[in-house]
């Protein structure tokens, strides 16, 4: 499997594990959004992975509807948690990403959870046990693949709510308001 590292200056204070965008549309470790995450999670002090789902750039396999890719992140975790055993954990993801992101916070509980316009489409209709965990969802309000609606819409069936921060006229791609993005996460984990 591939997997870039970043490390923070300082001493680590968490790993943080990145899910990128849905293989089948171009989505990979390098996606601008993805690298934008792990770079400000390397800020706010964790050591940050990000990986190639199964089938996409050198990793081995292919597309699996979400049940493969979410045993990637599992073993992804697996191995950090056994590099780094003393770290809190951070999840974060984008779009498809996102989705494998919360699919993985009911089994891994995280201290911190990031989605980033989260594909809802793909999650079931039930709740999702995220209790205990402090879950911060971005999205943009001018999204065209994942609509803000979907997203506020699903959220009104959670029992969890995560802190929301909507981002005026961004669409999915997050195009002209990567700093926006940072700056979202920077001022949620300085709350939270």
């Amino acid at each position: 499997m591939q997997i870039l590292e970043e490390m923070p200056a300082g001493i680590p204070a968490a790993v943080a594990v990145v899910c990128h965008p849905h293989p089948l549309h171009g989505g990979n470790l390098n996606n601008k959004v993805v690298h934008q995450l792990a770079k400000t999670f390397a800020a706010l002090g964790a050591v940050c992975l990000r990986f190639n789902f199964r089938g996409v750039g050198e990793s081995e396999g292919e597309y699996d509807k979400g049940r493969g890719e979410l045993q990637d992140l599992l073993a992804v975790v697996a191995w950090a948690r056994a590099r780094w055993p003393e770290l809190p954990l951070w999840l974060g993801g984008f779009s498809f990403g996102g989705f494998i992101a919360l699919q993985g916070a009911r089994q891994l509980a995280p201290q911190r959870l990031v989605t980033v316009a989260p594909a809802v489409n793909y999650c079931p209709d039930s709740s999702l046990n995220l209790s205990g965990i402090s879950w911060l969802l971005i999205q943009g309000d001018a999204d065209d693949i994942v609509p803000a609606e979907q997203v506020t819409g699903w959220l009104a069936g959670q029992e969890v709510q995560p802190q929301l921060v909507l981002l005026e006229g961004a669409g999915h791609f997050f195009h002209g308001r990567l700093n926006d993005l940072k700056q979202a996460i920077i001022s949620s984990f300085g709350t939270g």
